[in-house]
């Protein structure tokens, strides 16, 4: 029964702690009932047989048994660790982090007056909503976590013959639940995007019109690969007369969608195909005769709509540069490159693409894995055969992760020292694409100096290239704008100058150690009248962070605005930094057809930091080889 994924049930819980949405599965209910009448009859320890719940919570009850967990958790997803006011039985008892997520709920049945365990919850926050998502495990492995919550010792121990960590690698159930759950928020919140591509656009209506008409599948043809979603309705019918919005800025919870994706997507509690575009095109367009597969082939589960219209294929590569610029000797810097080969092949049938992937040698690639349409036969010194079946859409074909052999694109230092309770003296160094040479080229490049605990009043200083803005909380420098690229050369940047903030306010300082203990009163997760529950610490610290604190008061060492940083925005065309490409022309098709084949390269900044040279930073400490 655990060797799949079925789901018994879900529920969707709003901010206000009320149950919105739930669907249940009478299938796999039926299934679990009939594996706890095995297992009891086959077992005879009744102290632990009794925490079994043969039937599913109604909706007021889970609702009851999710309100008291985050009031004896602290949260909705609770510490995750034991501490001093862990309770025997809780999930922060188990002293696994996994536990945010993987939850326990127990549920007191009025007609029988007993807690009954219900195991395993995967919770899901999106937006406003809490998603919980109930699979279908074996009773014995209920049994099994409810002995794990009781037992005295912290953690898992070495050689311990219990720990939730072999148990879950015992359920695969668990991860289609997550799948589940990620879907259904995507659909709750609206938030359904496909991989991007640039399309090359032929003489139209517009560049930008038609990029993001082809991304969603609605350029010219008989039948889109991608139908595009249904504006959300917020009639009474679709609202089902409940909960129209949650919060100011809350979403509306369209049902009548959310209802048709569960239907079409997991029928009888088995999940078959969470892709949204997939259900849409096959709802709103349905099936004919010209849609059947040639005889000679099998359809691919990734692909159950065949594609009908013009035909293409679009290669795009995005790379996201992530870097910590330090400028200490003490502390190397870091930098890496995180990127991925989207693909839209807008080809009729069930044709196979191959294609030699180039600079795999030059890139350095530390991670590398493919869509599961993907087959990798051939490796070389420089290039990898790639074949794959296409399906619908875009699809993410390849993700990597890389050094950059060039160096950083944004070299330099960063300096800032309060010269004043209110005044800080700051400096920038930065040397632009250094040893960059054509056809890479620069397009854009901002550095930013947030200060989101300090309201900016002016600054003094110029730039020796670009202009300065300000904002509330922040210092702009762009020192290339668009349309003024800079390609086969390299530039030096200096910004010295000054800023002066707004007076502190009048608050009251919280130092480290009282950390933990203040927090019962001043938790916005936890009821008012529950004063003597935990909190969640980490919503704390983020709304403690978020007020004009200064940073002594607050030591929380991996939290980012704890610390003075500047954060580079930018982009590079002409080529990837990694120096992975693909050859239009090597692509082939088969069977043979007449497609066009686009290729585009996109470089990006990621989380790309200069820390303050003259101020704390975090670092992590790498092993020396």
């Amino acid at each position: 029964m655990a060797g799949g994924c079925s789901i018994r049930a879900l529920w969707i819980l709003n901010n206000h702690d009320v149950v919105v949405f739930s669907r249940r599965f009478p299938v796999v209910e039926r299934r679990w009932r009939t594996a706890c009448k095995s297992e009891n009859e086959s077992c005879s320890d009744e102290n632990v047989g009794n925490n079994v719940l043969p039937l599913l919570p109604t909706d007021s009850e889970l609702a009851s048994a999710f309100v008291d967990r985050k009031m004896r958790e602290g949260s909705a997803r609770g510490f995750g660790i034991r501490v001093a006011q862990s309770a025997e039985g809780s999930d922060s008892w188990v002293d696994d982090p996994i536990t945010r997520h993987i939850i326990s709920l127990y549920v007191n049945k009025e007609d029988e007056g007993e807690n009954h365990l219900l195991w395993p919850l995967i919770l899901h926050i999106k937006g406003h909503y809490c998603i919980l998502v109930l699979p279908l495990v074996e009773p014995r492995h209920l049994k099994a976590y409810a002995r794990i919550c009781k037992r005295p010792d912290c953690g898992n121990a070495v050689g311990m013959d219990e720990s939730l960590s072999s148990l879950l690698l015992d359920l695969p159930s668990i991860t289609g639940a997550f799948m589940v759950a990620h879907a259904v928020g995507d659909v709750v919140a609206g938030d359904t995007p496909e991989p991007e591509v640039v399309v090359n656009v032929s003489p139209s209506v517009g560049g930008l019109l038609d990029s993001l008409t082809g991304s969603i599948g609605i350029s010219g043809r008989a039948k889109p690969a991608a139908a595009p979603v249904p504006a959300s309705s917020t009639s009474s019918t679709a609202l089902g007369g409940a909960v129209a919005s949650d919060a100011p800025n809350s979403r509306p919870l369209d049902k009548d969608t959310l209802r048709n994706f569960i239907s079409s997507s997991m029928p009888f509690g088995t999940p078959l195909d969470l892709n949204y575009s997939n259900i849409s095109a096959i709802k709103l367009y349905g099936f004919a005769s010209s849609d059947l597969p040639p005889a000679d082939r099998k359809q691919p589960a990734w692909k159950p709509y065949i594609y009908k219209g013009k035909q293409r294929i679009i290669f795009t590569i995005h790379e996201a540069v992530n870097a910590a610029m330090y400028d200490r000797d003490e502390i190397p810097d870091v930098i890496s490159i995180s990127g991925q080969v989207n693909c839209r092949a807008e080809l009729e049938g069930l044709p196979d693409v191959s294609f030699p992937m180039t600079g795999l040698d030059t890139a350095r690639i530390e991670v590398l894995s493919f869509h599961p349409c993907a087959q990798v036969p051939e490796q070389g010194v420089d290039k990898q055969a790639v074949m794959f079946t296409p399906p619908l859409g875009n699809f993410v074909l390849m993700r990597y992760q890389a050094l950059c052999g060039i160096g950083p694109p944004i070299k330099g230092f960063y300096q800032l020292s309060m010269v004043s309770e209110n005044e800080g003296a700051f400096l920038f160094k930065l040397h632009l694409m250094e040893r960059y040479k054509a056809p890479l080229t620069l397009e854009f490049c901002t550095v930013t100096m947030p200060f989101p605990r300090r309201r900016v009043v002016s600054f003094d200083g110029t730039p020796s290239v670009g202009t300065v803005s300000t904002t509330e909380h922040s210092v702009e420098w762009k020192i290339i704008t668009s349309g003024r690229g800079i390609s086969g050369k390299s530039i030096e940047a200096t910004f010295p100058g000054t800023v002066k903030f707004a007076p502190w306010q009048t608050q009251r300082s919280i130092s480290s150690g009282s950390v933990l203990g203040s927090l019962a009163g001043e938790d916005s997760d936890t009821e008012p009248e529950a004063t003597n529950s935990l909190v969640n610490v980490e919503e704390f610290l983020l709304e403690k962070m978020n007020k004009d604190l200064q940073a002594v008061d607050l030591e929380e060492p991996f939290c980012w605005q704890a610390y003075d940083y500047a954060k580079v925005s930018f982009k590079i065309g002409g080529a990837s930094l990694s120096g992975i490409s693909i050859d239009p022309k090597s692509v082939s098709i088969f069977p043979a057809v007449k497609a066009p084949v686009e290729f585009s390269i996109q470089v990006t900044s990621g989380e790309y930091i200069l820390w303050n040279t003259l101020g704390k930073c975090p670092s992590a400490a790498t092993t020396k080889v």
